[in-house]
């Protein structure tokens, strides 16, 4: 295995991505369905609008729960005010980030194209290899 240089060689394009019209109930769905922490919004252009986590899905499902019915679409729920890293950045940038934040995945952008997604196990993974 090469060494990792910089997120750009760890960084995820495979988890969900979403829009931010896209019915809110849907996206649960798939994040449920593939398992993931949190997805990317991204509007029809491809720039980064925030990002939908578990956590923000939890308030539209209590309500579905208690009034039977599911309302809203993603821009309704996801989080916009969203930390990025660079695909540049190191290893130790972003371990940092993950030592000084809750989140469990980071955007991750070039410039202003959107990579992927940094999960924090993926991280963890790469720093006990490094060790």
């Amino acid at each position: 295995m090469s060494p990792v240089q910089t997120l750009r060689d760890i960084v995820r394009d495979d988890l969900p991505v979403f829009t931010p019209d896209m019915p809110i109930r849907r996206a649960v769905a798939v994040l449920i369905e593939e398992r993931g922490a949190a997805g990317a919004v991204l509007d029809e252009s491809g720039v980064l609008q925030g990002i939908l986590s578990q956590k923000d899905c939890f308030r539209p499902a209590l309500n579905a729960s208690y009034y039977q019915e599911w309302k809203g679409t993603v821009a309704d729920f996801m989080t916009s005010d969203v930390m990025t890293l660079s695909a540049n950045a190191d290893i130790t940038t972003a371990a940092e980030a993950f030592l000084n934040h809750p989140h469990r995945v980071f955007p991750v952008l070039d410039g202003e194209q959107f990579v992927g997604m940094l999960r924090r196990s993926d991280l963890l993974r790469v720093l006990v290899g490094l060790s």
